[in-house]
């Protein structure tokens, strides 16, 4: 595990010498300065996760070196520390980007959790730049379909507004990308993203996940945790699968929107925090109120802004444009030659139901670029590739043009169909369709199923 860094900045070395033992003995590594242009000095030199930083200080003081650290590139998070812990220095070092502010005589444990709570502040942010670096083009919102470009439309409208946004749409629709893409056109979008998926955290931990507890708060609860709602802070959090959260949860939730403010479970202090909120659901949330599963008044403080996320099979126009972009990614990150999917395998393709819609497409296009090596695809390379159950008797009478050619595509996928279950062992494929196995291997070279092995 990486050692956290810090950089105290304060004029006397006792209080620089105290909370170096403090923080080492926590194993943090910490570096100290004695004046403001030392310690902005050793700023641009190095990587610190958190800075100390007294106020008053001999030349620059306390609130210009923190003005002067906020023009710098990189994560990092201020504490401002003061003997004259008064409101007005507290303020101005808030309006100028300090973390947080701490008053002397130092606290030790107050000093030991405002420092892990910067630190892991400073932790998602460089997660999320990292992530924006690697996978801006994983992220992206690919279509030309009137659906997709009607979204785009609302997110540019949205984004730069504060406004809650709740998402709705099937699995695999793309609703997270929806959310990423708002919090991108926000003026939050450098600051942290952080999501939570309702529906894979239970019932009795859902509330800390969100809030946070305090030490001692329940069996297990051995340290202070921080909640998603404070890593968020001045970030957006998004809630995804909300419609699975449970009834006491979304109380809270609902009296954190409403007040601005939470509590950890087992405390009692009200903690502010600037939230954007973002939800996502595939569940019906009207039924579900009815049903009393949701509450009512948290549906509508959520649904400010609706963005309905469309199946894959309402948006067809988009699937050659996913399947293209799909097909550089691949290809790149198996370091083969750029593959193109023929025309007719692109209008194959936009015939299928995609039940899993965007994430199932994406499967099979990498399932496509691991097995099939030439240059262009054709529909003979992707038949059995395809996903199973789709090529069925409706399939075969949308697709075809004749009788003639419903018969052949039916006879096709039927001897494709037992090949398939025999393991392609021609011999026991012929006897079990009661044919020559000559008649066999003809019908496997008309229609481009023919195998390199006779395993009979």
């Amino acid at each position: 595990m990486t050692m956290k860094s810090v950089l105290v900045i304060d004029d006397e070395v006792q209080i620089c010498d105290s909370i170096q033992l403090i923080l080492e003995y926590e194993n943090y590594l910490v570096d100290s300065a004695n004046d403001g242009e030392q310690g902005l000095q050793k700023v641009k030199n190095g990587q610190y996760d958190v800075i100390l930083l007294d106020i008053q200080l001999p030349g620059l003081n306390g609130f210009e070196v923190l003005s002067e650290i906020k023009k710098l590139p990189g994560n990092v998070h201020v504490i401002m520390i003061s003997a004259f812990g008064n409101i007005e220095n507290a303020v101005k070092a808030t309006k100028l980007g300090a973390f947080d502010f701490i008053e002397k005589p130092i606290d030790r444990d107050k000093l030991l959790i405002t420092v892990r709570n910067a630190s892991e502040a400073v932790k998602l942010l460089r997660e999320n730049t990292e992530f924006k670096k690697v996978y801006s083009d994983e992220t992206l919102i690919i279509g030309r379909s009137k659906p997709t470009l009607a979204i785009l439309d609302i997110i540019d409208k949205v984004a730069p507004t504060d406004a809650r946004v709740l998402i709705t749409g099937d699995n695999g629709t793309g609703k997270e990308l929806v959310a990423r893409s708002i919090h991108m056109g926000s003026n939050r979008k450098s600051l942290p993203f952080i999501d939570v998926n309702c529906a894979a955290i239970p019932n009795d931990l859902i509330e800390s996940e969100l809030f946070g507890h305090e030490k001692g708060a329940f069996t297990g609860a051995n340290q202070q945790r921080i909640g998603k709602f404070e890593l968020a802070d001045k970030g957006t959090l998004f809630l995804d699968e909300i419609g699975d959260m449970s009834l006491a949860a979304q109380a809270k939730v609902l009296r954190a929107i409403e007040e601005g403010k939470i509590e950890r479970v087992g405390g009692s202090k009200k903690i502010a925090v600037d939230v954007r909120i973002l939800a996502a659901t595939n569940k019906n949330l009207p039924d579900e109120i009815a049903n009393g599963n949701f509450r009512e008044d948290l549906y509508h403080r959520l649904n400010v802004i609706p963005i309905r996320v469309p199946s894959l099979r309402e948006r067809i126009d988009d699937i050659p444009v996913l399947i293209e972009h799909f097909t550089h990614q691949l290809c790149k990150k198996y370091n083969k030659p750029l593959m193109i999917f023929s025309s007719a395998v692109l209008q194959s393709m936009q015939r299928l139901p995609w039940q899993g819609n965007i994430r199932e497409l994406r499967n099979i296009v990498e399932r496509i670029i691991i097995m099939v090596s030439k240059p262009v695809i054709e529909v003979n390379d992707v038949e059995f590739l395809l996903p199973a159950g789709k090529r069925d008797v409706e399939e075969l009478i949308l697709t075809s043009n004749s009788f003639q050619d419903f018969k052949e595509k039916a006879e096709r996928a039927f001897i494709l169909k037992q090949l398939e279950l025999n393991g392609w062992n021609i011999s026991k494929t012929a006897e079990l369709m009661d044919i020559q196995r000559s008649h066999l291997y003809n019908k496997m070279k008309k229609y481009g199923l023919a195998k390199e092995t006779d395993n009979g």
